[in-house]
């Protein structure tokens, strides 16, 4: 522990060394703001969407989704990048970090390790490797993120090695961090976790993708390994026509050792179709079966298998602008879901939301 403390800590001293020294650097300052109203038709007395939901979570009120401030360094040799944010995405989805680490949005700074090749390190939090969705829905071809995304990390905390070809069309990354989206490590894990990415890009319309996770949530008393692998390829058909299909599987442990495992798995298809630069519509469709709770517990006979469906329709009256509208609906094999007169196995939302980034 106490040389991977030191280690991070030169780093973090390196890199600022390599800043002053380089004169040649760019700073930027960015900033994101999304509102949002949402409306269920299960009326929820609280307020508050399923627990599994982080993003656009808050029922029959206006709110900010997600706002966020974020200055950009650039040099040959180093960058950085910190972020603090705001937000009922913030709200849900940091409440296990403790103090003001629940607004660190960004935070991290990386060296280049060789002068002539793309080969950097990178430590602090970072935007997860995991996923094609992002917590910035403008980002997005949907308003609302998946289930697949938003139950898998969208952040991580601690040091990757990336390696990108000169041609730009393979990327290689490996990754120690400390833990499944966490910032401050659980108490009592001495158990680092890691994580491995590798992309293709065989042209500026196709990515393909594949991402691990191998690790523990849990203390050293109650470890149970989990491995999860993330695949998916978005394909630009034409400057109209788009396509992205994405799929997760997990497996995790039973009991402590125990060579039993736990499954989880979501498959998702979205469709885009874009008019002209300002209009577009897009639909998916998606499917995630844990019925273990490993993932999402609901303490029903057959678990969390949830069918969703979703149409939405973007409006950017310019680059810095997106005005969009969805109607998404979920449906379970139990009745999993909250409304004003009991549970169902049906949810069906309407969400409007603005956002704007410069």
């Amino acid at each position: 522990m106490k040389m991977k403390k030191l280690f991070l800590g030169a780093t973090m001293l390196l890199s600022t060394h390599l800043m002053a020294q380089d004169s040649t650097g760019s700073l930027t300052i960015s900033a994101y703001a999304e509102a949002y109203y949402q409306y269920d038709l299960n009326k929820p007395r609280d307020n508050n969407r399923p627990g599994f939901l982080y993003s656009h979570n808050r029922h029959n009120e206006f709110n900010l989704n997600l706002g966020f401030v974020k200055a950009n360094y650039t040099a040959s040799r180093v960058r950085a990048n910190i972020a603090l944010a705001a937000g009922t995405y913030v709200n849900a989805n940091y409440s296990a970090e403790p103090g003001v680490l629940k607004n660190v949005f960004e935070a991290n700074a990386g060296i280049k390790l060789s002068k002539n090749k793309n080969f950097w390190l990178d430590a602090g939090i970072m935007p997860s490797h995991i996923g094609f969705e992002s917590a910035i829905s403008k980002d997005c071809w949907n308003l609302t993120r998946s289930i697949l995304a938003e139950n898998s990390p969208y952040f991580e905390a601690g040091a990757k090695l990336t390696y990108t070809t000169d041609d730009g069309k393979w990327l290689l990354s490996g990754m120690a961090l400390n833990g499944w989206q966490r910032i401050t490590r659980v108490n009592d894990n001495s158990l680092m976790s890691w994580g491995t990415q590798i992309q293709y890009k065989p042209s500026d319309k196709v990515v393909l993708n594949y991402s691990t996770f191998i690790g523990t949530d849990k203390p050293d008393s109650a470890r149970l390994l989990r491995v999860f692998h993330n695949l998916y390829g978005v394909f630009n058909i034409n400057d109209k026509f788009g396509v992205t299909a994405g799929f997760d599987f997990g497996t995790e442990e039973k009991a402590p050792g125990n060579s039993d495992n736990n499954t989880w798995y979501s498959p998702v298809l979205i469709l885009r179709y874009a008019f002209s630069n300002s209009w577009a519509v897009a639909a998916r469709g998606e499917y995630y079966s844990d019925e273990n709770g490993v993932i999402i517990a609901t303490q029903t006979p057959n678990g969390f298998k949830t069918t969703g469906f979703s149409f939405n329709l973007d409006h950017a009256p310019s680059k810095n602008i997106l005005v969009r509208l969805e109607a998404r609906t979920l449906n379970s094999k139990d009745d999993i879901f909250v409304k004003s007169s009991g549970s169902t196995n049906t949810t069906t939302f309407f969400t409007g939301s603005i956002a704007v980034g410069f």
